[in-house]
């Protein structure tokens, strides 16, 4: 058992708090740190009453500052930290982990706030670093980027002998009860689902407007919802990794009330990432708009409804033969509030980052470098997600959609 640290305590913090709690024969001391230190007390408290073990550590930190990170990581010692903090901090918290010799996990890559911009090239750059630390650096270790990933490694090991088409699928069919509300950050989630589309197609990006492509799709349980195609981090990565495919695309649902609210905050400037003057005072408009929206981690106690979230695949099989692959996994927002306080969309973010940590402490997933998910083995992770509480479902030579 080693130590280990948990940076942010929103949503998907509290649910990995949870998930080590459960799995404290494998994770030693647990230590959850965010710039809310009754944040983090509150979750350690829950903890505690719920498991009757001992309640986790907590601590003060500005995750935009290296010399904070450095100073508790030099007090705490982890073994590993996780990062569950907003994607504007990876670097600082990657810098703060070479500088202590610790190791790092995250579950969204890096993005510049001056900037709605997904790329891992910023992360990526820290390969040889880590690799000479002798540190190993895991990225995007949540659900998509994440399991997602993890569900195409798995397909492309025991399935294909070339996978050619692949569309990630995102569909949240829950209801929280209120008019307007994101899942998660608002910030990042505003920035992620305004920008153009990308999707990969024969060997470069073709860039949409956004929301342009759109259909219904069929979901396991809950049936069509219309579906949009955006960029999303980990086809980048995928696209690398697995260079025998041809198409790559991410959908993901919307109401048509959610898009509604979305075009009104853009058109008004409150999606506005640029600061503004405002008596006297530089505010940043989507920040503000943050601040007045349903925090997404108090949705949990009357959202009802389920995710479904998997990947839809066509290639070859091992044997050369056609053959299309649907791997899925479907969240129950309830579920996910009775165990954890947290509704779906943090809890599928969670146990993955918590899967992942597990990974790496018994020495799976253990090398040094920076990888992304789909480079490790991913036979022991979807062995894990059946037993942490995200099992998945396989469909072969079922009608894809797209």
């Amino acid at each position: 058992m080693s130590k280990i640290l948990i940076i942010g305590a929103g949503g998907v913090g509290t649910v990995i708090a949870h998930k080590t709690a459960q799995n404290h024969q494998v994770f030693g001391d647990i230590m959850l740190a965010g710039r809310t230190k009754s944040k983090c007390d509150a979750v350690s408290d829950a903890i505690g009453t719920k498991y009757g073990n001992k309640k986790i550590q907590t601590a003060y930190v500005d995750a935009d500052h290296v010399p904070e990170l450095v100073a508790l990581f030099k007090s705490f010692q982890p073994k590993l930290v996780i990062n569950a903090a907003l994607p504007y901090q990876d670097l600082t918290i990657m810098d703060a982990c070479l500088e202590t010799g610790v190791n790092y996990l995250d579950t969204a890559n890096y993005e510049p706030k001056d900037e709605a911009k997904f790329e891992y090239k910023w992360q990526w750059a820290y390969k040889d670093k880590f690799e000479k630390a002798g540190l190993t650096a895991i990225l995007g270790c949540g659900f998509d980027p994440g399991v997602t990933s993890i569900f195409t490694a798995y397909a492309a090991k025991h399935h294909f002998s070339e996978m050619q088409y692949l569309d990630i699928v995102d569909c949240n069919a829950g209801d929280h009860g209120k008019a307007f509300a994101t899942n998660f950050n608002p910030e990042i989630n505003i920035r992620e689902v305004t920008q153009k589309g990308k999707y990969w197609e024969n060997g470069q990006w073709i860039y949409t407007e956004p929301h342009e492509i759109h259909q219904p799709l069929t979901y396991p349980n809950i049936g069509p919802k219309e579906s949009y195609v955006i960029y999303h981090e980990e086809l980048e990565s995928l696209v690398k990794n697995f260079p025998t495919l041809k198409r790559a695309r991410f959908w993901m649902t919307f109401g048509q009330e959610y898009l509604t609210h979305l075009r009104v905050i853009q058109n008004i400037g409150m999606a506005r990432i640029d600061p503004v003057i405002y008596n006297g005072m530089e505010i940043v408009p989507i920040r503000f708009l943050k601040a007045v929206l349903p925090n997404p981690g108090e949705l949990g106690e009357n959202y009802t409804g389920e995710t479904s979230i998997g990947c839809r695949i066509k290639g070859l099989d091992k044997k050369g033969k056609e053959i299309t692959y649907y791997i899925y996994n479907n969240c129950s927002h309830e579920a996910a509030y009775k165990e954890t306080g947290t509704q779906g969309v943090s809890y599928t973010t969670g146990v993955p980052a918590t899967i992942g940590a597990l990974m790496f402490m018994s020495g799976l997933w253990k090398k040094p470098g920076v990888f992304n998910v789909e480079e490790f083995n991913p036979d022991p992770f979807m062995e894990q997600l059946n037993k942490q509480g995200l099992p998945w479902h396989e469909i072969f030579n079922g009608k894809l959609e797209v």
